[in-house]
């Protein structure tokens, strides 16, 4: 079995309790691990994510060594930058053994193909948006971003996030129609000149399994932040599901 999970949004401030979230998804992964030969964490697992040289941000303990001894197992785990947890430079790749990915990935499951990505920045019409994304992943900004102290750097960073996040909870955040939501226009410019047969998103936190003219499905996993959804694809069929374990 293959599992896709998106924005869990570890450490955010909006949670109520980050220790049991941390807990909810550590039982998920005890959950799959008995059948997973694949998990893709496809952006935003942490709230905010910073790699200074020497330091690594606080927390997260029982969740990274979950990850570390699945796949000490043998589970292939892949990490997608989101754009909330860009900033990683070795420490997921060596000291937990994932397999980063800072852009969309594309690879052949059994016989399907499939395109994978957090989602941010394709087709975004918001300029404001597109300024402050290019300088996230600019890499002199990050080098500046490194010469503050960590105490410093993570206020910043958790504040701006919890901004953010109270920012979109006022919005009505429902999926608004093939021609108005951007990862759905992007997949049907994409799948007319690409073969492809599952193309599968995080980043909205909404739910979504839809199946576009020419075969081809986008899915979206919702979130592991308030709805508690997933991807499972078993070699041959994928659907979303979701998690109620308490």
């Amino acid at each position: 079995m293959i599992y896709f999970i998106s924005d869990a949004h570890l450490g955010s401030r909006v949670i109520p309790d980050v220790h049991d979230h941390e807990r909810k998804i550590i039982r998920w992964l005890e959950m799959v691990r008995k059948d997973a030969d694949a998990i893709y964490l496809l952006g935003d697992m942490f709230d905010f994510w910073f790699e200074y040289k020497s330091v690594v941000p606080k927390g997260y303990v029982r969740f990274l060594g979950k990850l570390a001894e699945l796949v000490d197992n043998g589970i292939e785990i892949h990490f997608f930058t989101g754009n909330h947890d860009i900033w990683t430079f070795g420490y997921l790749e060596k000291e937990i053994g994932l397999k980063i990915h800072k852009s969309a990935y594309e690879t052949t499951i059994g016989n399907k193909k499939f395109y994978l990505a957090h989602g941010d920045g394709l087709d975004m019409d918001d300029k404001k948006f597109r300024f402050v994304r290019k300088i996230f992943h600019s890499t002199f900004a990050q080098q500046l971003f490194g010469y503050f102290p960590p105490r410093w750097g993570q206020a910043f960073g958790y504040t701006w996030s919890e901004n953010n996040r109270l920012k979109h909870l006022k919005r009505d955040n429902k999926y608004r129609g093939e021609d108005n939501e951007d990862l759905v226009v992007f997949a049907k410019k994409y799948s007319e000149t690409h073969a492809v047969d599952f193309l599968i998103f995080g980043h909205r936190h909404i739910v979504l399994d839809l199946q576009l003219k020419n075969k081809t499905r986008i899915a979206v996993l919702g979130d592991f932040m308030y709805h508690f959804t997933y991807g499972v694809f078993d070699g041959e069929n994928f659907h979303l599901d979701y998690f109620e374990a308490e």
